[in-house]
């Protein structure tokens, strides 16, 4: 029996009541997809703010780059150099030397220094007494660190309302008020300026404050923001009137000379600064006696007191600087070059002669241009020597001996001004100095710079009056 069909709203009827069925038996069901849904949606949007908020947190605290703003290198007056004629003219002046020995020693050491007749003696050699005082070596700090401080905050556009902290490094005078205080009450600087005084440190001690400014600067987040640096060394109060040889060195081959510099973490200073600071590398080497006396500052068997410089000297470094360099190669050389030395080491090892030894890393792949310490004709030439470096490495260590002479701790910084006088540097280039000092410290700074120089040296360059006659064809 064939059945009729169903009225139209007979049809709907049942499609409605199963569709309603459908729905009270599948509730349960979508309920809970529901709330899984919303739980994923909402630990979604939870996690990408968290991770936002802890990125932004982290962009926020990360430490912003250490830059160096810009630095002025101290030129004394034309009438300050200390020519070879004036020099052998003040060691025989009456009652400076009774004895004839130390005389005839001083000149032949400084015929062998590799200093010419342009470095600058203190202002006590140019005056009638010719005797050292607490006021010339007054004269002598506030004459350098005035002029390159001046300097220095007038190319930066720094104002001495946003100097944070002031570091000073002075190895052999450290009077009361310090030096920092000094700096303080000539410039008016605010009265929570951080000042910190390095003594005693030697050569080294220009890098050494850099990279405690670097430290500063890394650790102070917004609240420090620029640090003036100040590199200069007493010749007065180092001057030596006795007959001990090892001491006698010291009145040879050390000048005049100051640097100041200012660093930075500022960001919005980036496109004014000249390089980056990305590694710093300080160690030390006290603990060994021999390292510990190589540079000392004591009396005489007179009672006169005078830096002495011994004949382990040039050996200390050496060791010294292949122990520093054991801790900075993995910072800084390319792969090939440690795969080379590790090849070399393990070469070494197995070998059953005993007479193989690790190859020096070419350093010169890993930086364009380098500031050997500028200590000494004997220092680089040892450098050169332990480092393979050619003579064109050392040039501008010989150049600024040559000129300036040891200038101590700014020494690396009168080497910096030569190669921009000679247009060496562009952006991208990676620098190293690389200075030793008392104690026994070896120090490292590792540059970036971030533009190209100026077409024109600035105007205050030390080296503007005599760069048209380096490199010197003899040393």
């Amino acid at each position: 029996m064939e059945l009729s069909p169903l009225p139209i709203h007979r049809r709907l009827q049942i499609v409605f009541f199963t569709l309603l069925s459908s729905a009270v038996l599948l509730h349960p069901i979508l309920t809970a997809l529901l709330h899984l849904l919303t739980a994923h949606l909402l630990l979604t949007t939870a996690t990408t703010l968290s991770a936002a908020v802890l990125l932004l947190l982290h962009l926020r605290s990360r430490p912003h780059p250490v830059l160096l703003l810009n630095y002025s290198c101290f030129q004394p007056p034309v009438h300050r150099k200390c020519t070879f004629e004036f020099a052998n003219n003040f060691v025989l002046s009456p009652g400076r030397f009774t004895n004839p020995e130390p005389v005839e020693f001083m000149r032949n050491i400084y015929l062998k220094s590799g200093l010419g007749d342009e470095t600058y003696g203190p202002p006590f050699m140019f005056e009638e007494t010719q005797t050292p005082s607490l006021r010339n070596t007054l004269q002598e700090t506030m004459e350098g660190v005035f002029a390159t401080v001046d300097s220095v905050l007038s190319k930066t556009g720094v104002s001495r309302d946003e100097i944070d902290v002031v570091i000073v490094t002075c190895g052999g005078f450290s009077p009361e008020p310090s030096v920092s205080s000094l700096i303080v009450n000539r410039y008016n600087l605010r009265s929570d300026v951080k000042t910190y005084n390095l003594s005693g440190m030697g050569c080294s001690s220009g890098v050494l404050s850099v990279d405690l400014a670097h430290r500063i600067l890394r650790g102070g987040g917004r609240k420090v923001r620029n640090a003036l640096v100040v590199m200069t060394e007493s010749i007065t109060l180092n001057w030596y009137d006795g007959e001990e040889r090892s001491m006698l060195v010291t009145n040879c081959i050390f000048r005049v000379g100051c640097a100041a510099a200012i660093i930075t973490n500022d960001p919005s200073r980036r496109a004014s600064a000249k390089m980056e600071l990305i590694h710093s590398l300080r160690t030390h080497h006290g603990a060994d006696d021999s390292a510990y006396r190589a540079a000392i500052q004591e009396e005489d068997n007179k009672g006169i007191t005078g830096i002495s410089l011994t004949k382990d000297l040039i050996r200390v470094a050496s060791v010294s600087l292949r122990e520093h360099i054991k801790i900075l190669a993995p910072r800084v050389l390319p792969l090939s070059q440690l795969v080379r030395y590790v090849y070399s080491v393990l070469a070494m090892a197995m070998s059953s002669t005993g007479d193989l030894k690790p190859i020096v890393p070419d350093f010169t792949t890993a930086f364009e241009h380098i500031c050997v310490h500028t200590g000494g004709k004997a220092v680089i030439s040892q450098v050169g020597r332990v480092m393979k470096f050619s003579d064109s490495v050392t040039e501008p260590a010989r150049m600024t001996l040559n000129r300036f002479g040891n200038t101590s701790s700014s020494l690396v910084f009168y080497e910096l001004a030569y190669f921009e006088a000679k247009k060496r540097v562009k952006k991208g280039d990676k620098m190293w100095m690389i200075a030793f000092g008392t104690g026994f410290k070896v120090g490292s700074l590792v540059w970036k710079w971030v533009k190209d120089p100026e077409s024109e040296p600035e105007s205050d360059n030390p080296w503007n009056d005599s760069i048209h006659r380096y490199p010197l064809k003899t040393w």
